[in-house]
């Protein structure tokens, strides 16, 4: 079965021992807590780790309003945006300094590109964020299905497990950054 929001969650389910959801509005118990707390929880885990699978660059479109305070210019955030990592010029995807007000991203630079977390399609979710999300889930569906707290505890023992596994992995898909403008190694020369 391709990855979709109801696959996630049918298999959330079943690692709690309730029934699978052939649809997130079809009026059971299980449909109504999937469908209300899997956009949160996904949102919430996507924003947690720089993933490699969600983060994007993107030249931010500046907008004809200034800012009240503090900053120069105003950008528009790109569609999906859960979290910013960076911000720099054309040249260089960080070093810039900026605030998140509202929608908008306020900064000095004339031109803005972001790194920034986004929310992708749940058919590129790779194996191991999958597999955290499932764990988390099951851990956030149990108590509203089951009422059994010391179950829910074990799952979410078990949810902050897959979650350090799938970021130890996706964070070996990437050269590791060097250490820059670091004042100790400055001084010895």
């Amino acid at each position: 079965m391709p990855l979709s929001a109801l696959a996630l969650c049918a298999r959330a389910l079943l690692k709690i021992g309730a029934q699978p959801v052939a649809s997130l509005d079809e009026g059971t118990a299980e449909a109504e807590v999937a469908a209300n707390l899997y956009p949160g929880l996904r949102d919430a885990l996507l924003a947690a780790h720089p993933w490699s699978f969600a983060t994007g660059q993107a030249t931010l479109p500046r907008l004809a309003a200034t800012p009240t305070a503090d900053h120069l210019y105003a950008f528009q955030l790109p569609a999906g945006f859960l979290r910013a990592l960076s911000a720099g010029n054309p040249d260089r995807g960080r070093g810039l300094p900026y605030r998140i007000l509202e929608d908008r991203l306020h900064g000095n630079a004339e031109q803005v590109v972001l790194t920034y977390i986004f929310r992708p399609d749940e058919s590129v979710f790779p194996p191991h964020f999958a597999a955290a999300l499932v764990a988390r889930l099951a851990a956030e569906f149990c108590i509203p299905l089951t009422e059994n707290s010391s179950r829910a505890q074990l799952l979410s023992q078990q949810a902050e497990a897959e979650f350090r596994a799938a970021r130890r992995i996706d964070s070996q898909q990437q050269t590791p950054r060097a250490i820059e403008d670091f004042p100790l190694i400055t001084v010895r020369g």
